[in-house]
């Protein structure tokens, strides 16, 4: 577990579902991944002054090649900041593991000051939807008992890539994190969780469920339209999120989008 001392408030940034492939011609319903990830690394370097961790939620590469997470790993040095990954539904967690080998990158706990960052799995081979395996329940069971009674320790933010609450459109319905009622019985035990951060539905997302505030961050590429039936892309521009996390608990959050460019993207596709 990495401990880390800065100051307050910390300066977390969330990037996710950056869809990269091993080759940098390639494209995600017409859309350049590699283009649009770039520019969004233009407005973070533009916006934040100084990053304590970046999160990276998932889907990081569409073609779960060692490839698009070498350039994932060489493109975010712009940044100069640690950063830490999961596995979402496109992603090798096997790869990952063996391209981040001899790095903290997989890391699944991070103390920050008096705050404590949990990184969860919820990928399934060759599955949309997600689950959080076994392991990965006890994982959070025993860590979340750990932190409870932990004096250091006095706000927790849990990470994962599945939406762990029902989606806003109906095509949604089958590909979020299918025990997410087990994830929320262990939640409700801690009286330290202030907040869950997820990406795979590709939108801004901030509200609260179950009196836990939940943050759902764009993606890098496309967007998909909110409270549709059927598949459908949003007409706005890739984007990411800006985390502050304060001493006494509270977390202010921004997303900026890229803006002054147009991207190519095929808004008649019914699916990806």
């Amino acid at each position: 577990m990495a401990s880390l001392k800065t100051n307050n408030p910390i300066q977390l940034v969330q990037i996710t579902d950056t869809h990269l492939y091993g080759d940098a011609d390639g494209t995600l319903l017409k859309m350049n991944t590699h283009d649009s990830f770039a520019h969004v690394l233009d407005i973070v370097r533009e916006h934040e002054d100084s990053i304590d961790l970046i999160l990276a939620t998932g889907d990081i590469a569409q073609d779960a090649s060692a490839k698009a997470y070498e350039h994932f790993q060489k493109e975010i040095k712009i940044l100069d900041a640690p950063f830490r990954w999961i596995p979402g539904n496109h992603d090798s967690a096997q790869v990952m593991a063996e391209v981040a080998k001899g790095s903290a990158v997989c890391e699944k706990v991070i103390q920050i000051n008096n705050w404590m960052i949990f990184m969860l799995d919820t990928s399934i081979e060759g599955q949309v939807h997600g689950r959080l395996a076994p392991a990965e329940l006890e994982f959070l069971e025993e860590n979340l008992a750990a932190a409870e009674q932990e004096d250091s320790v006095d706000h927790i933010l849990v990470c994962l890539h599945h939406n762990p609450i029902k989606g806003n459109s109906g095509w949604m319905k089958d590909i979020g994190l299918h025990n997410k009622e087990r994830f929320w019985e262990i939640l409700s035990r801690s009286e330290k969780l202030k907040c869950v951060v997820y990406g795979h539905v590709h939108q801004e997302l901030d509200f609260e469920h179950n009196g836990i505030r939940c943050l759902c961050t764009p993606s890098t590429c496309i967007q998909f339209k909110p409270n549709v039936v059927n598949f459908a892309l949003d007409p706005v521009n890739p984007g990411y999120r800006t985390l502050q996390l304060h001493e006494d608990g509270s977390i202010d959050t921004k997303v900026y989008r890229v803006e002054g460019e147009i991207f190519e993207v095929d808004y008649s596709s019914g699916g990806y």
